[in-house]
């Protein structure tokens, strides 16, 4: 065993730079796939990490007028959508298996003691809101189905407002004052709200007590069950606008009576994007690696015919076809491990330095802005199986070299030149 290695490492000392050249390659290609897959992986990060504040099986609608004369009906009708339509939606759709309805009250004045903010608003939201948004509760709890049918006064603020208000203390059990009326504070949620002073949340039950309107819900959120794909999400939306176009008896073709947003469309729409990008990466890649695969054959070739008077004395002295075959796929497995290894560890260091670079945006601190990459990261599995393959693949393109090895007799290869 120790003779073989040490007539393989005479042999790749004897051509030194055509043996750094070839592994080069095997390392420049396993390199390069290491950081083509993790700069996918970067950029599928960035779009999930986008959607984190939402779940992304989700359909938002905002109620607006007419633009369209339909029916005898002029245009400029205000959309009213009440409780009763909710109760519609569930029924006619299945897919649906929450719905969220929300009041907003802006510009209040919220205060605790001497301190106050202003500017800021509350959120009235059913605990549907809860279970469809990715809510990010810190301290206390959230709005219950008990809080919505008693309509209580209680309110889960933002953190930025708890930090304004009570600085520094527990707010949970105290009680804040907003427009002259009293609310108990009974948990603290923090997301990725922009506004310098966010809306904190209410029962919706208790924004309409106090604060009544003819209007109707001006926002309303869906979450949707059972679509898998942009064309079901698509088929859903449009079957969705029609239902509701012919119950409120406006033209169908008019989008702004009911202003909509497909989170499940654009979700799917942006996987689709990434998973293209991720298969193009992954043929460059394998096509680098092609590359070196046959490059290493291509100087396999070269060895057996600059080393056929040495295989033919090695066959005269005894040596068996096994042992000269041996002998070549070793060298061709120490060449490619030794150097696809090394490429192996620089693109996972790369990766490394990429990931402190673009860590991604945290989506529990303040000011949070969505990122375009975040993260890029390669699955150890992943890089070790591209190994495997590299390794295996450049066995089988050495033996093709190494069976002309023992094919020639030992006569013909002591007067080969």
């Amino acid at each position: 065993m120790f003779d073989l290695i040490a007539d393989i490492l005479s042999a790749l000392g004897k051509n030194k730079l055509r043996t750094f050249l070839t592994g080069f390659s095997m390392a420049w290609g396993i390199f390069i796939l290491m950081v083509l897959l993790g700069s996918g992986n970067g950029l599928r990060n960035a779009i999930l990490q986008n959607y984190s504040d939402v779940s992304a099986n989700t359909m938002d609608m905002w109620v607006g007028r007419t633009t369209m004369p339909y029916n005898g009906l002029a245009s400029g009708r205000k959309i009213v959508v009440e409780k009763k339509d909710l109760d519609y939606m569930r029924k006619e759709f299945p897919q649906i298996s929450a719905i969220s309805p929300t009041r907003n009250v802006w510009g209040t004045t919220e205060t605790y003691g001497a301190e106050y903010i202003t500017g800021g608003g509350l959120y009235g939201v059913t605990p549907d809101y809860f279970k469809i948004n990715v809510f990010n509760l810190i301290e206390g709890r959230n709005i219950n189905d008990l809080d919505q049918q008693e309509m209580r006064k209680v309110v889960v603020m933002h953190k930025r407002n708890v930090t304004n208000l009570f600085k520094g203390k527990d707010p949970i059990g105290e009680y804040i004052v907003v427009n002259n009326v009293p609310y108990k504070v009974i948990g603290v949620y923090n997301n990725q709200d922009r506004e310098s002073t966010p809306a904190d949340l209410v029962p919706l039950s208790t924004v309409e007590k106090i604060y009544p309107s003819r209007d109707g819900y001006g926002n309303i959120t869906l979450k949707l069950e059972g679509i898998k794909n942009k064309e079901q999400s698509d088929a859903f939306e449009e079957k969705f606008r029609s239902s509701l176009a012919s119950r409120f008896g406006y033209h169908p073709q008019d989008r702004s009576a009911i202003w909509m947003w497909n989170a499940t469309s654009s979700y799917f729409e942006s996987l689709n994007i990434i998973n293209g990008i991720t298969i193009f990466l992954w043929l460059i890649g394998i096509g680098t690696l092609i590359a070196g695969v046959v490059g290493i054959s291509n100087i396999m070739l070269v060895t057996v015919k600059e080393r056929t008077k040495e295989f033919g004395i090695r066959k005269a002295l005894g040596a068996r076809p096994r042992n000269v075959i041996a002998l070549i796929l070793t060298e061709s497995l120490l060449i490619t491990a030794s150097f696809g290894y090394a490429g192996m560890l620089l693109g996972l260091g790369l990766l490394n330095l990429l990931q402190k670079a673009f860590p991604g945006p945290d989506p529990n601190a303040e000011g949070f802005t969505p990122s375009v990459f975040s993260n890029p990261s390669i699955d150890l599995g992943i890089a070790f199986s591209a190994m495997a393959i590299l390794i295996v693949a450049s066995l089988f393109a050495a033996y093709m070299p190494a069976r002309r090895a023992v094919a020639v007799k030992p006569i013909e290869a002591l007067h080969y030149e």
